[in-house]
């Protein structure tokens, strides 16, 4: 449903089987399903040709519908710029669910292309500015445009969208980079007519979750602690920023704090787990760094927040500390 481990095993333990994984791995054949069978589309969303199908076995499409509205609102906007002949680009990674689905929805109207960072947003310029020919286009984006893409035609009108969590500030960078190119290229008096402003898009609890943790950037901490799914994109992103300031521990959960010196996280960069030990310091008082994904429930950094107090005899009690609070 979400990136986020603990959320998926207790949909399975309640009896909620997956159709396919993240990458689209078939688990369950699309033959298997029938026209009672309810079918939960995820917070990403899921693409046209999958919804069609389950459309054409009788199955409820809409009722068990959890697509995020801000990835809608991504799909509107992107259908609007393609009826006004604007080509796509998408700011995302190729094999998330939601890139694909954004994708699938973009293409229904318009042109679409899919650039992962700013390298492959300027590879990309190139082409724009006829630095590059375009017989070359088509093996260095391969898999990233829709059908029929002629680069020398369609990258004369673009609007940038991005896979919601993706960072902001990195969507924004590739935005402006473009802004500039078509500036450059057709002139500041006729940029309106070759670039469309989609700032509006962005999600605003991706871009608060990130803007809150280059708030805790500034914090003088000792070590952070990331909590939420592995395989999630925008969880990643927010321990790169904390890895840039702090000694930066990626977990899913409470348990993977095996005790006061030994813990086990994810090495996002080679997709491995570790082991460190004597994480926390030996001295006190000990500045930490808690945040997590946007998909990670609350209880889950609760529970985490609680198993490091645990360490700490001399900490306060929680039920003490809300009193205190809650009269203020």
């Amino acid at each position: 449903m979400i990136h986020n481990q603990e959320v998926n095993n207790d949909l399975l333990g309640r009896g909620i089987k997956f159709i396919m994984d993240t990458d689209g791995n078939q688990f369950i054949p699309w033959e298997e399903l029938q026209k009672d069978d309810v079918v939960i589309i995820p917070a990403f969303g899921t693409t046209v040709e999958i919804e069609r199908l389950l459309r054409d076995k009788g199955i409820e499409v809409q009722k068990y519908n959890t697509t995020c509205p801000f990835v809608e609102k991504v799909w509107n906007r992107s259908q609007k710029l393609g009826d006004e002949d604007y080509t796509i680009i998408i700011h995302g990674k190729p094999r998330h669910e939601e890139t694909r689905a954004t994708f699938s929805h973009t293409t229904q109207s318009g042109r679409a292309i899919i650039v992962r960072d700013l390298n492959d947003a300027r590879r990309l310029a190139d082409y724009m500015t006829d630095k590059k020919d375009s017989a070359s286009f088509y093996k260095e984006f391969s898999g990233n445009y829709s059908d029929g893409f002629n680069p020398k035609l369609d990258l004369q009108r673009v609007g940038v969208v991005n896979q919601t969590t993706m960072l902001a500030s990195e969507t924004q960078a590739i935005a402006d980079f473009f802004r500039n190119v078509m500036s450059e290229q057709y002139g500041v008096e006729n940029l309106s007519q070759h670039f469309a402003d989609t700032r509006d898009t962005l999600c605003y609890a991706t871009n608060d979750n990130q803007e809150a943790t280059y708030k805790l950037l500034e914090t003088d901490a000792d070590l952070a602690i990331v909590v939420g799914g592995y395989n999630s994109s925008n969880t990643s992103h927010i321990v790169e920023l904390c890895e840039s300031k702090f000694p930066t521990y990626f977990i899913n959960s409470d348990k993977a704090i095996k005790s006061s010196t030994e813990i086990h996280h994810f090495n996002y960069h080679d997709k491995t787990m570790r082991v460190t030990e004597n994480f926390l310091p030996a001295t006190e008082p000990v500045k930490i760094v808690l945040t997590s994904g946007a998909s990670c429930p609350d209880t889950v950094v609760d529970n985490v927040m609680l198993r490091v107090l645990e360490f700490y005899k001399s900490s306060r009690k929680l039920e003490d500390l809300m009193e205190e609070i809650c009269a203020i």
